[in-house]
């Protein structure tokens, strides 16, 4: 119950941030009617994301043993690609992303069909975050054998504080540092692509299409095993292992260091302009 409501917490509040900053700006340029369209944007994000859920999960299930493993490898190995592409953008739009969808918001008063172009605008905004937390929370259900109801009460819970904050936000977020929020969320995103692709890898072994490098690298078990509370929660949001592979370790490694020296190179902050170089 835990992991799907911290998934959901992290991919919420960013969701609810987005719109928070909306609808803060809509007030004040005295616009706020026009919240209408941006809430029509947000529920049709919301079905989207929810019908990309329930075809995935029916999809899964009527699939034989061998080609679930290869759907939950794909699965693991799409989310890693999506999430390494969203922590990479957050980083270089953490800075901007305020002015970005206040300029998007003039050019929909700008253009003629503003309604549009507002729903538009909450729609894709929301259904990058929507989607993200589908393929999230496949990913990590599928690498666990003992989810139940109340992982989906735990994902509601999530996604019903999520709202709360975003509510906070809009009455007093000005205040609010979307740098630091996006550079540190896009780090944990990071760690959480990179147990996705050893998760994958184990599920590709499992359905007989990877044999390499299975010697156990080493072996957490009695410290830190994966049926205790803490194990337990590692696994379903890193896809923490207590006696990995080395093909796992190795694939973990060979995507976390490059990944983390591109998201440094996108949230460090550009050099001044028209200022000597001292060598």
């Amino acid at each position: 119950m835990l992991v799907p409501f911290l998934i959901m917490l992290r991919e919420g509040v960013e969701a609810a941030l987005i719109v928070a900053i909306v609808a803060s700006y809509l007030d004040h340029v005295g616009r706020g009617d026009a919240m209408r369209s941006v809430w029509i944007g947000v529920a049709a994000a919301v079905a989207l994301s929810a019908a990309i859920g329930v075809a995935i999960a029916v999809s899964a299930s009527e699939l034989p043993q061998r080609l679930q493993e290869l759907f939950e490898a794909a699965v693991g190995l799409f989310a890693a690609v999506m999430l390494t592409a969203m922590a990479l953008w957050m980083g270089k739009a953490a800075k901007s992303i305020r002015a970005a969808l206040h300029a998007g918001i003039e050019k929909a008063f700008a253009s003629g069909s503003q309604g549009v172009a507002l729903a538009g605008l909450a729609f894709f905004a929301v259904a990058r975050e929507g989607i993200e937390s589908v393929l999230f929370l496949m990913a990590a259900w599928q690498q666990r054998d003992d989810v139940g109801i109340e992982a989906l009460f735990g994902a509601v819970g999530g996604l019903v504080v999520a709202i709360g904050v975003g509510i906070a936000l809009h009455r007093g977020g000005r205040r609010f540092n979307l740098a630091g929020f996006f550079r540190w969320t896009g780090l944990f995103i990071l760690f959480v692509a990179a147990g996705l692709l050893a998760g994958a890898l184990r599920a590709l072994h499992e359905a007989g299409l990877w044999n390499g490098l299975q010697g156990i690298a080493f072996d957490l078990s009695r410290v830190l095993p994966t049926d205790g509370f803490l194990g337990a929660l590692l696994a379903g949001v890193f896809g923490y292992a207590d006696a990995p592979t080395w093909g796992e370790v190795a694939l973990w490694l060979a995507y976390f260091i490059p990944a983390l020296i591109l998201f440094r190179r996108a949230t460090a902050p550009a050099a001044p302009i028209g200022k000597p170089v001292i060598s």
